[in-house]
């Protein structure tokens, strides 16, 4: 469920942004930087937590605890500091110069009013990050298999782009669509064909990009992302692990997560009522942990399954890519029906393992040999190839002494393929599976 060494990586980012606004504001004693001091640090607190909810590993837990305590002190004296500057500023503006009330109610009205528009310019400089500004470059071919989920992305995003004349009347396009399935079946790199092929801009948005630690200020993101959202006109607002913010409602939570919860909810009913052109785009493991009141405003939930035989033979092309190899298609269509029960990202990583088996032989090699091969734009050339101990033509040396240009890389075999697929096994068990398929029996639709 997630990738913590992503979420580990963007906390590390914020952490170090922190850390150089902290050193600047304490040198400049400058308000604005401690300000951006402070919400980097609430943004490497956050990245952290998420990293925190699914990291296994004991130790890195330990270390990240440790992060986030240290970050949530200095965070807190950021805010002790503002807070002081802010009353130190309010006292320092009363008046003895005699000037009306109606002028210090005036002025009193522009401050609010400049107040505002700051929070609303900090909150959006808080979302900043997850606007898409470059494509991904991700296209519908790209993507192997899932003809259903494909198309509902395209009924609700791209025809009524491009037909407008096609939804008319009670004919609508899609408002709001859940893709679930189990983890590394592609329901992220879906959403990337999806901000590709719109016309529209794109907010890519995690549940640490929403809460924070101050009480209040994560419903206002939340307002505020849907408020540029319907600013924009045409937007898609994609959450990953939309379970992470929406879960199912209990007696236990906290009343801030009520709040966003509440106002998530809310934000929802608004975009269906009063905006056309607005897309929210969610991704979850865990459907059943989501809110019934959230499942409803889904109104198309597609389920995204464990690639099929043919799918899955697709992935090994398109994650090989142009990098040189002997494969056939007979190859490639044993490797699809030898990985049964293997995920998108399962196959990703396979892939990757066997591309860098020719990397691991020329460490490994002792002896190499002078071989022919021909190259693209030179002919025919002598290169240095690795090779058994006992050719008669081989010499012997390591990796490290052959000359760059003379080195000839091996391409990628069936063997590397084979090699790979002993080492890495599927990601995603069986009773995973059986509750996504009951779910869509359920509450759900077919994606395949």
């Amino acid at each position: 469920m997630g990738d913590t060494r992503t979420f580990i990586d963007q906390g590390v980012t914020h952490a170090q942004k922190a850390i150089d606004y902290d050193r600047a504001a304490c040198k400049a004693n400058d308000p604005e930087k401690y300000d951006n001091a402070k919400n980097s640090y609430l943004r490497a607190i956050d990245y952290y937590y998420t990293a925190l909810k699914y990291e296994k590993n004991d130790k890195t837990k330990q270390v990240l605890r440790s992060k986030i305590n240290s970050y949530v002190d200095r965070a807190e004296v950021m805010k002790e500091w503002l807070e002081k500057y802010d009353e130190t500023q309010r006292n320092g503006g009363g008046g003895g110069d005699g000037s009306s009330s109606s002028g210090a109610a005036t002025t009193s009205k522009k401050k609010e009013k400049k107040n505002e528009e700051n929070e609303e310019d900090k909150l959006q400089n808080q979302l900043g990050g997850a606007v898409l500004t470059e494509k991904p470059n991700v296209k519908w071919d790209d993507v192997a298999g899932l003809e259903g989920a494909k198309d509902a992305l395209k009924e609700a995003v791209i025809l009524p782009q491009k037909f407008p004349q096609m939804f008319v009347g009670k004919r609508r396009p899609w408002k709001g669509i859940l893709l679930y399935g189990p983890p590394g079946t592609g329901k992220s790199y879906l959403a990337k064909a999806v901000a590709t092929e719109a016309d529209a801009k794109f907010f890519s948005i995690s549940s640490s990009d929403l809460v924070s630690k101050w009480q209040g200020e994560s419903e206002k993101l939340v307002k505020e992302l849907f408020a540029m959202a319907r600013k924009a006109g045409k937007a898609i607002i994609f959450i990953d692990e939309i379970d992470a913010l929406v879960s199912s409602r209990s007696d236990n939570e906290s009343e801030s997560s009520r709040r966003i919860k509440t106002e998530f909810l809310v934000q929802m009913d608004g975009v269906g009522k009063s905006t056309d052109g607005v897309l929210l785009l969610g991704a979850t493991n865990i459907p059943w942990g989501l809110d019934d009141a959230l499942l409803r405003r889904m109104e198309r939930r597609v389920y995204i399954p464990l690639p099929e035989e043919h799918a899955r033979s697709g992935m090994f092309k398109i994650h090989l890519g142009n990098t040189p190899h002997n494969l056939t298609e007979n190859d490639f269509n044993e490797l699809g029906t030898a990985t049964k029960g293997y995920s998108g990202a399962d196959i990703g990583i396979l892939v990757r393992d066997a591309i860098m088996q020719p990397v691991r032989t020329l460490q490994n090699a002792e002896f190499f040999k002078w071989i022919m091969v021909e190259e693209e734009g030179q002919g025919m050339v002598k290169r240095l190839a690795p090779c058994s101990p006992g050719d008669p033509e081989g010499q012997q040396m390591s990796l490290m002494s052959v000359s760059p240009e003379e080195l000839h890389v091996p391409i990628v075999s069936r063997h590397d393929f084979d090699l790979a697929l002993a080492s890495t096994k599927p990601s995603v068990g069986i009773d995973n599976v059986e509750k996504h398929i009951k779910f869509t029996s359920e509450k759900g639709q077919s994606g395949v």
